[in-house]
């Protein structure tokens, strides 16, 4: 137990290492002043055309973002349904069917990688680079773009610009992503992680047996998948898979690139709106939930199932589904990590979790992607909670809410409790939708309040742009990937066009000077309001349809009973 606190200690130590000195170099990227790659910069930008040569009002800012992702999508789409007639196939994989495309295309290009297909045995190398990885970095500089706008916004002094979509996405993707990734390919290879284009490798067991070891560019996908907060793996077992994360370190690492940008933007956000005093306070209220959710899960993992008390050894915990290599702490740890960050990664596999475990791990995504979140979008999704929250402390002083400055009026308050109601439509409504519809029924593997958990853990992960899964969980039907892709986008573009909208609102504002009676928004008074605003919204919309899944399971199993 003190080995682990300790590990945990280092870990939380080498990620504030990493992102105070990288938010203050995305925060350079955003301002222009990274400029090593100019001249492939400004070839980029000219090839955009016109479009990426004027300063963009957030319209206009949303109306490119979502016309370069229809056509992601597009390209995406007939990839995944043609790759049998498309190169680096060694293996002859026919294409994917119109509801998986479809599903599969809007998982990546929202940032979500929920995967309804086993990748080595469905995707072509073609589909997995050019296809995949190709929209691993692109979704992921679309959420970062959309965080620099925001910053932006917030910080304009009455002006309308939030910058310009295509230069964001440019530096985004040129300054960060690719020289990042390729850093961590690097390092995954030489863990031993594959990268290669041969399809496999015969073997000879040790029983003499012969046996087809599938192989592929793996290491950079995995870099990606992991740095842009994407999480969708090569192998269908994902980092659970030794080629996908062969070693203690791999795992180390791994966990820090999900975290990493998510947490840098904090200190990005600080810099950029002229006041870091208030990226720490975010940083301070998503690391707080953060731990706790850790906590959690590990002190539900290490209890164990109360049903084997006796039966294994004192101590040991909960080990099923897990990987002995990680032990209790990796696999928590990358639990609590994946599940904030919005990657969808597995080092183990949730289903087996205990029921509490589980429910920490559902409730980090259905709080709304705010928890770290994915990369960019993390950050805006807090910034809408910053909003209720001012608009709370204001009630409670009487007087006008302000947030930098400029007031919080009717506008922004109902366009960020709009949001509020994206989570519940795309895990509540669906979810009842497919029970109605008995799709649910036929899907989920397990009886009882754990299949009830496995169709919430699906939609919350498709609606919150997470990916992971409770794995006892078919969702490769038409219905489901059907409503899974719908969920994904509402999670997607439900929550980035309210935020451009505020940030494009609050951008026309006069920012006033800081009065006697001005609420601060960097103490730990507000970083306690924010977290409180938080838990109370996420407890009152998921707490009773929670009580009905791993809640009832876990009274369930202490009172000896199981489906």
């Amino acid at each position: 137990m003190d080995a682990d606190l300790l590990s945990f200690a280092l870990f939380a130590a080498l990620l504030v290492a990493i992102a105070v000195p990288l938010g203050a170099y995305m925060a350079a990227t955003f301002a222009g002043e990274v400029r090593f790659l100019a001249p492939v910069e400004r070839a980029l930008i000219s090839a955009a055309g016109p479009a990426a040569r004027s300063e963009q009002r957030w319209t206009s800012y949303a109306l490119a973002l979502l016309a370069f992702n229809a056509a992601g999508f597009t390209v995406l789409f007939l990839i995944l349904v043609f790759q049998d007639w498309l190169p680096l196939n060694p293996q002859g994989f026919a294409g994917l069917s119109a509801p998986l495309a479809f599903n599969s295309a809007l998982s990546f290009v929202t940032n979500t990688n929920w995967q309804s297909y086993g990748g080595e045995t469905t995707l072509s190398n073609f589909s997995q680079m050019v296809g995949l990885t190709t929209q691993n970095f692109v979704s992921a500089a679309s959420g970062m773009a959309v965080a620099a706008a925001v910053a932006r916004g917030l910080a304009a002094r009455q002006g309308r610009s939030l910058g310009n979509f295509w230069v964001d996405l440019t530096r985004s993707t040129l300054y960060i992503l690719l020289p990042g990734a390729l850093l961590l390919a690097l390092f995954f290879v030489l863990s031993g992680m594959p990268q290669t284009l041969a399809a496999s490798l015969d073997a000879t067991t040790l029983e003499g047996a012969r046996q087809t070891i599938a192989l592929g560019p793996v290491a950079s996908q995995v870099a990606i998948k992991q740095l842009g907060t994407n999480g969708g793996g090569f192998f269908n077992v994902n980092s659970a898979h030794p080629f996908e994360n062969p070693t203690a370190l791999s795992n180390l690492v791994s966990t820090l690139a999900i975290l990493a940008i998510p947490a840098a933007f904090c200190f990005t956000y600080g810099r950029m709106v002229g006041d870091r005093r208030q990226g720490r306070a975010l940083f301070a209220a998503m690391a707080l939930l953060f731990v706790l959710g850790f906590a959690a899960i590990y002190a539900a993992e290490q209890a164990g199932n109360p049903l084997q008390a006796g039966l294994v050894e004192a101590g040991a915990g909960n080990m099923e589904g897990k990987e002995v290599r990680f032990g209790i702490l990796g696999s928590t740890l990358w639990a609590a990590a994946t599940t904030a960050a919005s990657n969808g990664s597995v080092n183990a596999m949730h289903d087996s979790f205990t029921p509490l475990g589980g429910l920490v791990a559902m409730l980090n995504i259905q709080l709304g992607e705010v928890v770290f979140g994915g990369v960019g979008v993390g950050l805006t999704g807090m910034l809408l909670f910053v909003i209720l929250a001012v608009f709370l402390a204001g009630l409670m002083v009487g007087r006008t809410p302000e947030y930098l400055g400029k007031k919080i009026e009717a506008r922004e308050v109902k366009l960020a409790a709009l949001t509020l109601f994206i989570m519940p439509l795309g895990v509540l409504v669906f979810a009842a939708l497919a029970i109605a519809a008995g799709t649910a029924q036929t899907s989920v593997q397990d009886a009882g309040p754990h299949g009830l958990s496995e169709l919430l853990y699906a939609y919350s992960s498709a609606t919150g742009n997470n990916g992971s899964a409770f794995a006892g969980f078919s969702a490769n039907t038409a219905w489901h990937d059907t409503f899974l892709g719908i969920a994904m986008m509402l999670g997607r573009f439900g929550y980035i066009i309210p935020i451009l909208a505020i940030a494009g609102s609050l951008a026309a504002k006069r920012t006033a000077p800081p009065t006697a009676g001005t609420f601060p928004t960097h103490g730990p008074l507000f970083v306690a309001l924010l977290i409180a605003t938080i838990l109370i919204i996420g407890a009152l919309t998921f707490l009773p349809v929670l009580a009905l899944g791993p809640l009832a399971e876990h009274v369930s199993l202490l009172a000896g009973r199981t489906f």
